[in-house]
């Protein structure tokens, strides 16, 4: 490895694209069903006192499994930042400092790996090897390269859900095994912060398995200062396992079922192209594999791929493997061929390519009608939409697209010596598309997404204030109903002075057999059914208490 292949990703290009895979999706949109605006139900309840802090809950519905602390966060922005920006953005504005907060810490975490003696580089005889803190940093840009390319983290590390406090947590206690040699008191509070806060969000099996792996790696280490840490990993662990008794955060999870057997086809496609990156990793550093700057990502996979496997194949744990995966993959990077990074390349370019390509067509058809199959399809899929012409989002959009038409020009060119190289187009065609479709897309992916549409359909039918129960709705229904209504909701018929009652039900509309199919409420008078314009089969049943 040469010093001209470790030279750095430059700062403010880093930064920029940091800017276009976090920022988008942040403004400009209601909470979508149905985890986002589950949490964001929550969140509201606590601002507005109706639930108590300990106990979050949503028209008296509680039981969160997502702990209390995201909602704490969330709560605290909208209380502060309220009287001047939107409540949904103030709530959202957190979750985004937490994206960031993770794409940081991995890459001090790799920086901190690479520095290690074994992950170094062999030296030349006559000189001229890579610079042992410059190589570190080019595997750390290599890696927030990774994770921002992974398919999984594009969707659920843009929500306002208790999974990215999650996230954020499993990043910061893989920077504290990391960092554990050169940053001892950084470290330790770093791993007492990182477990409870697993433990206060949701994930305390979770943390405590993640404390436990992380505490037999460094017994292992054949570094003083990190066998060092192992106390603090284990009082983590109690104080974490403390926490979680007393908020009740020890929630049954486990799918005693054959639901883990999709877990390969979750891996192939949540984790792209991380986990090929990964395993040859661990192929071509086969001899190294109980090395602290393998074995400590290593571990926090296996925890979190084990439990994402006894959850049936979850994707919302298995998203807490991506950062250690990431800094996995960055170690293969001094290892691959020319003619892989080249076939890397090419697919990147012609497949996020085609999808810009793709979302522009699309785009144009919205507004002028032309091509008109790409239009009808949007008039079928989210009747009653009505696009709407931004000039900022336009601009936004052609600002990404020429830049990433130079970022294809630069890779192409003659920039094939850098570390990092292989890690550019993937990244950049991620932050691309996803930039997109948060500003050419979003008035569509909102109307599709959002339940404000429903709720409004629904006030056509109720009073503006009064009393509504709910029944058969689902917790995001709820929520939905609390953020966009103004009604006092409950969750028992027999409350006297509720004259009207909203119930879920699955049909398919404008049929005989849904129809005849329509629940019959002894005491209740049917008003209306509403749905949903982007759905199917979501239908709310309004009615009417008998004199």
């Amino acid at each position: 490895m040469t010093q001209r292949a470790v030279q750095r990703l430059p700062r403010l290009a880093l930064l920029l694209l940091c800017a276009a895979y976090v920022l988008p999706g942040v403004f400009g949109r209601d909470p979508w069903k149905n985890a986002d605006v589950t949490a964001y139900g929550y969140m509201t309840s606590l601002l507005r006192g109706e639930a108590s802090w300990l106990h979050p809950a949503i028209a008296g519905w509680g039981g969160t499994e997502g702990g209390v602390l995201p909602y704490w966060i969330g709560a605290a922005f909208m209380k502060v930042l309220t009287p001047w920006i939107d409540p949904a953005l103030a709530a959202r504005l957190p979750f985004a400092l937490l994206l960031t907060a993770t794409l940081a810490l991995v890459w001090y975490a790799t920086l901190h790996l690479a520095r290690t003696e074994a992950a170094q580089p062999v030296a030349f005889a006559f000189g001229g090897e890579a610079h042992p803190v410059d190589y570190a940093r080019a595997m750390a840009d290599g890696a927030v390269l990774a994770l921002m390319a992974s398919l999984g983290l594009l969707q659920l590390g843009h929500e306002t859900t208790p999974e990215l406090v999650q996230l954020a947590a499993t990043a910061l206690l893989l920077y504290a095994l990391a960092a554990s040699p050169y940053r001892i008191g950084a470290s330790r509070a770093a791993a007492l912060v990182a477990l409870t806060s697993l433990a206060a969000s949701g994930a305390a099996t979770t943390g405590l398995l993640m404390g436990l792996a992380g505490a037999l790696v460094c017994w292992r280490s054949s570094y003083a200062e990190s066998r060092k840490l192992v106390p603090w990993l284990l009082a983590a662990c109690v104080l974490a396992g403390t926490i979680g008794t007393l908020l009740d955060a020890w929630v049954w999870r486990v799918i005693p079922t054959a639901a883990w057997l999709g877990l390969p086809k979750l891996l192939a496609w949540f984790t792209w192209p991380v986990w090929p990156l990964a395993v040859w990793t661990l192929w071509r550093w086969r001899r190294q594999l109980l090395k602290r700057h393998l074995s400590v990502p290593l571990a926090m996979v296996l925890v979190a791929l084990l439990v994402s496997a006894s959850m049936g194949a979850s994707d919302r744990a298995l998203m807490l493997a991506l950062p250690a995966l990431a800094v996995l993959g960055a170690f293969a990077l001094p290892t691959l061929q020319r003619s892989v990074s080249a076939a890397i390349d090419w697919f990147s370019v012609f497949f996020f390519t085609a999808s810009a390509l793709l979302i522009w067509v699309i785009y144009v058809a919205m507004h002028t009608g032309v091509p008109a199959q790409p239009a009808t399809n949007v008039t079928r899929l989210a009747p009653e939409f009505v696009p709407r012409f931004s000039l900022l989002a336009l601009g936004i959009a052609l600002a990404g697209t020429v830049a990433w038409m130079a970022l294809v020009r630069w890779r192409t060119g003659h920039h094939r010596h850098a570390l990092w190289k292989s890690m550019v187009l993937p990244a950049g065609g991620v932050a691309l598309s996803w930039l997109l479709l948060m500003t050419l897309w979003l008035p569509l992916l909102d109307h599709a997404r959002s339940y404000r549409p429903l709720v409004q359909r629904l006030a056509t039918h109720l009073p503006t204030t009064g009393c509504v129960v709910t029944q058969n709705v689902s917790r995001s229904q709820i929520a939905a109903l609390e953020v966009h209504g103004t009604w006092r909701l409950s969750l028992d018929p027999r409350t006297t002075d509720c004259q009207w009652l909203l119930m879920g039900h699955k049909e398919r509309l404008n049929t005989p057999e849904a129809l005849q199919q329509t629940p019959e409420m002894p005491g209740w008078t049917l008003v209306a059914r509403e749905r949903r314009p982007s759905d199917r089969d979501e239908v709310m049943l309004v009615y009417r208490r008998r004199p």
